[in-house]
């Protein structure tokens, strides 16, 4: 539900109007009108406060909500229907078929939830009334200006109405989900129709979610996981944890402190992090240790969960796809 009384009545919103306009460029009046005619989303600046503190995680609860056999069958649908593409975008960008729509799947099932906050809405929201008792309000409030910023320059380029875009409640737009920096950075017009569809176009939406991932460096034919056990006598699990999700120690060094990789995870050349994924109060945690390419899939979203998820998806498709 959106709030009565827009933006354009607010001093913060047009005086950051005038400055994107002058860094863009662009024309102010059609920036302010633009922003002036967003309106506070009541409901969305709850929605970024994380959870209360003490919150014990539990990835089976987690997995649950996307590896499902309706979100299944979609990605078989999707997959059948797009394979020559989907083989296409792991030829030019190195990125696995699987990993392609697993993203597409956790994200919104394929195009079936795209989400229905209109994009100046949530981004004004986020620019100018991000919540104070977020524990890095400053940051995450700067973060959503500049993707307002990245939105209006998109939006410049086109005859659209501004206010048309459909998203999430941070405005996040089309299948793959992406905010509009990234599609400024990311988006490719794989089937070379002369423009840029991420609502419509699977095409467009397939090679640009592999182009996202090359970018940030994804490594062709190296798994994103691998089994882990622990040897209890030398295992320094605190040190293994330290970085979190980020890559950090070589195949040595982790089984040095007593994490081992199993199968060909032993000769991985690159490095690892060990990935813990809590099972609520009551079960022992879920552990694997991690390659860069793990760590590329949390660049969409920072979460070993969500990545979990997002390798679990594929790998169920691909084995009905199989079937």
């Amino acid at each position: 539900m959106r709030g009565s009384v827009p933006y354009a009545t607010r001093d913060d919103a047009m005086q950051f109007a005038d400055d994107v306009a002058a860094r863009r460029g662009l024309d102010r009046e059609w920036v302010r009108a633009t922003i002036g005619a967003a309106r506070f989303l009541p409901n969305v600046p709850r929605l970024m406060l994380p959870g209360p503190v003490g919150t014990v995680k539990n990835w089976q609860t987690y997995r649950s909500r996307f590896i499902d056999p309706v979100r299944i069958a979609a990605g078989v649908r999707f997959w059948r229907a797009n394979a020559d593409t989907l083989a296409r975008a792991e030829q030019v960008y190195g990125v696995p078929a699987e990993i392609i729509v697993g993203i597409i799947g956790v994200e919104t099932i394929y195009g079936r939830n795209m989400g229905n906050f209109r994009v100046i809405d949530a981004l004004a929201t986020l620019s100018f009334d991000f919540p104070q008792g977020h524990p890095r309000a400053a940051e995450r409030q700067a973060f959503f200006r500049g993707e307002l910023e990245s939105f209006l320059s998109i939006e410049s380029r086109t005859a659209d109405d501004p206010l048309t875009p459909l998203g999430s409640y941070a405005g996040a737009m089309g299948m793959p989900q992406f905010m509009p920096s990234s599609m400024a950075k990311y988006a490719v017009d794989f089937d070379g129709d002369g423009r840029i569809d991420l609502v419509n176009n699977p095409a467009d939406v397939i090679g640009s979610v592999a182009n996202y991932f090359k970018a940030f460096g994804w490594q062709p034919g190296v798994p994103a996981i691998y089994p882990v056990h622990f040897e209890e006598a030398r295992l320094q699990k605190a040190i293994l944890l330290a970085p979190d999700i980020l890559p950090t120690f070589s195949a040595d060094s982790f089984v040095a402190a007593g994490a081992v990789p199993e199968g060909d995870g032993i000769k991985h050349k690159g490095l690892f992090a060990l990935i813990e994924l809590q099972n609520g109060a009551d079960a022992p945690p879920t552990y694997v240790a991690g390659t860069r390419n793990f760590y590329v899939i949390t660049r969409y979203n920072w979460s070993s969960y969500y990545a979990m998820s997002v390798l679990d998806l594929g790998q169920e498709v691909k084995a009905a796809m199989e079937q």
